[in-house]
């Protein structure tokens, strides 16, 4: 897969891998809470960036998967998606550091999950399978 994506007014990138990348840094393999997590600096940052990257990718898999047709899964599933990281987006940082990781590697999760949206919707094979 293309480590960036053309967006979809042709204008400009979104760079999969890099955010791939930021939210691999919170999560062991198989997306599970496996990884140590970080030194509390680096995790707000961590934090911020994968907010801007849902803030990104949002707008992007909504505008892609309004496209299909109502009764695609394809859309339907997209869709779903970008609710459920829209309601994360709503959720504060927590007060705990325990709190704090655990937010963090759900907006994770959900940047896994829009990337994966997103490279279906321009043709691509999500990360981990085959075309």
């Amino acid at each position: 897969m293309n480590a960036t994506v053309e967006n979809n007014n042709g204008t400009g990138m979104v760079d999969i891998a890099m955010m791939r990348g930021t939210a691999a840094q919170l999560l062991g393999p198989d997306d599970g809470p496996d990884a140590l997590p970080p030194a509390s600096a680096e995790l707000g940052a961590l934090a911020a960036a994968l907010r801007g990257h849902l803030e990104v990718l949002i707008p992007q898999v909504e505008a892609k998967a309004g496209r299909l047709h109502k009764n695609n899964p394809t859309r339907f599933c997209a869709l779903a998606c970008v609710g459920e990281a829209s309601r994360k987006l709503r959720v504060a940082d927590g007060c705990t550091p325990a709190v704090r990781v655990a937010v963090a590697r759900k907006l994770a999760r959900s940047v896994n999950a829009l990337c994966d949206h997103y490279a279906k919707l321009c043709g691509e094979a999500p990360a981990g399978e085959r075309p």
